[in-house]
């Protein structure tokens, strides 16, 4: 049985067109032949490329959601997406321009693989208190990323030298080779071994980044959490991601927050709820009560001859609405009902008489089953 796409993609099902090319990308980059050399790999990339061919095609993706594989089976899905992946497309150049014979080995791929390349996106997850995900503020982060080399401004090179093109490649970070067999003429393309793809070599690097071009940077970050956010809410901060290579932009930073559980809240949506206990005197009688909530304390009148169970609605006083926090939801409090498992002599005395009263037969088990009746 085929393998499930979105399991294959490490993704939900749910997961948007950004998080599956993400997903793609990022598994693409670990699979790819000329870059991981070990068995199954290259059966492991196809695996890869398939699923994102169906996923990233809503059609497609929508006939795979129905009827799985097979309504999938043959189906002339391509790269619908690669447009707005910048230099990552260049990883499918290197299979291609094989089976076209070098004709994707022209001067447009030269230029790409020596060209800026986006850097990568990141991810970090942030835990926030219950109070801070209802009201937001603003939350200092640490981050580590790759930020482009002050000291050589990303070439790489030492200050006051240049990368030169590869003489093994001519500057087009492959080489070919040329098979003849009886069948014909088959050239099969590789990474250059020398300058690793690029299209340059360096030959004086720069001390301060060794000739990466990039260096490992810690930094705080100020970022501004919205009201109402929940389990799994993403923020995306702009050009935060690692820096792009050979002067491309860097990528984004993806804060995927979680919420801490509280000991007295809980949360439905929009809706906080929690309990609160009252006496079996205060619950036949009414009360006003101080009763806790996301805004601090609030006064509650309990009405006389309150169940239990009843759910005690206080308005406006739940979670903001996320991109609106003019509107709230509700606080819903549960009213517990506490009934002693034992009594003062005295208070026996006054709810036996209570019972006479009520015709109700007391003694053994009687005092019990009276109490309960009050709240039928």
């Amino acid at each position: 049985m085929a393998r499930d796409y979105y399991e294959i993609l490490g993704v939900a099902r749910d997961a948007d067109k950004e998080e599956i090319k993400q997903a793609y990308r990022r598994l693409a980059r670990k699979y790819h032949p000329d870059v991981n050399k070990e068995p199954g790999a290259e059966e492991r990339f196809k695996e890869i490329n398939r699923a994102y061919e169906v996923l990233s095609e809503p059609e497609t993706r929508a006939r795979y959601d129905r009827f799985g594989p097979e309504g999938v089976s043959g189906a002339g899905v391509g790269f619908q997406d690669m447009s707005d992946m910048g230099g990552f497309a260049d990883i499918f150049e290197s299979i291609f321009s094989g089976f076209a014979g070098g004709g994707m080995g022209g001067p447009t791929q030269q230029r790409r693989r020596g060209g800026p390349a986006r850097g990568d996106d990141l991810r970090l997850d942030l835990k926030l208190d219950f109070r801070e995900a209802v009201f937001g503020g603003e939350k200092e982060i640490r981050i580590s990323h790759l930020e482009t080399c002050e000291t050589c401004s990303g070439s790489g090179a030492k200050p006051g030298t240049r990368p030169r093109t590869c003489s093994t490649c001519s500057g087009s970070g492959q080489v070919r080779r040329v098979t003849r067999t009886p069948f014909g003429s088959f050239t099969q393309v590789s990474t250059c071994p020398t300058c690793n793809g690029t299209g340059m070599v360096i030959e004086d690097k720069c001390d301060a980044c060794d000739g990466k071009g990039t260096n490992q940077v810690t930094k705080k970050l100020k970022i501004t959490i919205p009201a109402g956010v929940d389990n799994g809410t993403r923020l995306r901060i702009q050009q935060e991601g690692d820096a792009g290579q050979r002067g491309g932009p860097p990528g984004d930073l993806y804060v995927y927050l979680f919420v801490n559980e509280d000991e007295e809240f809980q949360r439905d949506g929009i809706n906080v709820i929690s309990e609160i206990k009252v006496s079996y005197l205060q619950a036949i009688l009414g009360c006003r009560l101080e009763v806790n909530t996301v805004d601090g304390p609030v006064e509650l009148i309990i009405p006389a001859g309150t169940q239990p169970n009843t759910v005690m609605k206080l308005e406006n006083r739940g979670v903001p609405r996320l991109g609106n926090p003019v509107s709230r939801g509700d606080h819903l409090l549960t009213v517990l009902i506490d009934i002693p498992t034992k009594v003062l002599p005295e208070e026996r005395e006054l709810l036996e008489k209570l019972a006479k009263i009520k015709g109700d037969r007391t003694g053994k088990g009687g005092l019990e089953g009276f109490l309960g009746n009050l709240f039928k």
